[in-house]
């Protein structure tokens, strides 16, 4: 019987070779990289403008029979999906300027995928393929009879969701370590209170978000019967209802940015003079639009709902615990400085969501949908410094130490005062011809 050899060393060391960063597999390896960037923005726009088309273009089909469609052409239908795709993308659509961020969000999440699955994580592909995704949406916008006067909007729009969802593509290859040292390098320069301030003013924002979720769902839930009356009077057909509930799932986070401004104080308005704020409700006629029906009412106002700002002080306070876990003060200033970056940020990520799901819902008095921006952003940073220092400060050692000295100089203070005061009225009551 022979005795099984044992592999060569060379065999070992092959066997024991660890295996290469795991990474998705492109089939655009090996080609040049921006030529990737390219097609990622290529694919990313043809499969969020289909999520608009083909939904539109199979209405029409379904209903092609009825008299009243008559003379009307199935190109109708792809306009009308590329305009609302436009619409995600900041573009207006007639008198609608309020974009439905429920698309903008697929929108994002198509860049996203195409990106990571197809895109190298190289600057000259991020920088040819959002100028390619910029592109082809003023190329759309131009093509839509419905939106080439307002070419020129689709350009911030574009910029936003493609520099967005491409970047945090690439970002999450596994073979994009080099970018990652590019993007963080210059960030670890800059000093760590700025950067954990930073850290912990998105965590307030997220956890505003969150709140907000929690409290648009709330209404859903209180007028669900409101919800049903509309959609029972609108009498659709069940093509119809889908269409409907495709729709108010566009508009569903611009629901959730509302309640987070009705978390905030300020609250939100829903046609010129209408009102919907934690202190009272001053609801005007509303379009038959079955999500309108969960707005809150008059019932839900006062009383304990004068105290739903307080909830955006909670995330202040997640956010110094974040705050506090992230930043190593080398000087006692630092938490307090952190705590200001950490409102700044979170205001300026609430601004940009509460200005994204404002806008026009039509003409006349629906001209005025949303809230102010500023009002809302600026309580939103000023609940999330407060409660990032309130938990920051008093955890951080150099600021305890600091307060420590501070107090006991005031201490030595008085009781010199009380010393060299008692020293001079001594001297005051000797005797001259004792000196």
């Amino acid at each position: 019987m022979s005795t099984p050899q044992r592999p060569s060393a060379a065999t070992r060391r092959v066997i024991g070779v660890a295996p290469p960063p795991g990474r998705e597999p492109s089939p655009l390896d090996g080609g040049l990289p921006w030529v990737s960037g390219v097609l990622a923005a290529v694919q990313a726009v043809v499969l969020s403008l289909a999520v608009a088309v083909v939904p539109a273009v199979a209405v029409f089909v379904v209903t092609s029979a009825d008299p009243s469609n008559a003379g009307v052409l199935w190109t109708r239908s792809v306009q009308i999906g590329a305009g609302l795709w436009l619409l995600a993308h900041g573009v207006p659509l007639g008198p609608v300027t309020l974009a439905p961020l429920g698309l903008t969000a697929i929108a994002w999440y198509t860049t996203y995928a195409s990106a990571r699955r197809s895109a190298r994580p190289t600057p000259s592909a991020f920088l040819a393929g959002l100028a390619t995704y910029v592109a082809l949406v003023v190329l759309v916008a131009v093509a839509d009879p419905m939106t080439v006067g307002h070419v020129a909007r689709a350009v911030p729009g574009a910029l936003a969701v493609g520099a967005v969802g491409l970047g945090t593509g690439m970002l999450r290859r596994g073979d994009s370590q080099d970018l990652r040292h590019r993007i963080g390098g210059p960030w670890s320069t800059l000093p760590a209170w700025l950067r954990a301030g930073a850290a912990a003013g998105a965590v307030a924002a997220g956890v505003l978000v969150v709140l907000a979720a929690l409290t648009a769902a709330g209404w859903v839930l209180a007028g669900r019967s409101q919800v049903a009356a509309v959609v029972h009077g609108l009498g659709l057909d069940t093509i119809g209802g889908i269409v409907l509930a495709v729709a108010e799932l566009g508009y569903a986070p611009n629901l959730v940015a509302w309640a987070g401004a009705w978390l905030a104080g300020p609250g939100f308005a829903v046609g010129a003079g209408s009102h919907f704020g934690p202190d009272t409700v001053v609801a005007g006629p509303l379009p038959a639009v079955p999500l309108l029906g969960a707005l809150p009412t008059d019932l839900q106002a006062g009383g304990p709902s004068r105290l739903a700002p307080v909830l955006l002080i909670v995330a202040g306070l997640l956010a110094g615990a974040v705050l506090h876990r992230r930043l190593a003060s080398a000087r006692a200033w630092e938490p307090a400085a952190a705590a200001g970056v950490t409102g700044l940020v979170a205001g300026l990520l609430v601004a940009a969501g509460v200005a994204a799901a404002g806008g026009a819902a039509g003409t006349g008095r629906m001209a005025a949908v949303g809230a102010a921006v500023w009002a809302v952003a600026g309580l939103a940073a000023a609940a999330a410094a407060l409660g990032a220092a309130a938990v920051a400060l008093p955890a951080d050692r150099l600021v305890r130490a600091a307060v420590r000295a501070a107090v006991r100089r005031g201490v030595r203070r008085p009781a010199a005062d009380v010393t060299e005061s008692s020293a001079s009225s001594a001297e005051r009551r000797e005797p001259a011809g004792t000196r």
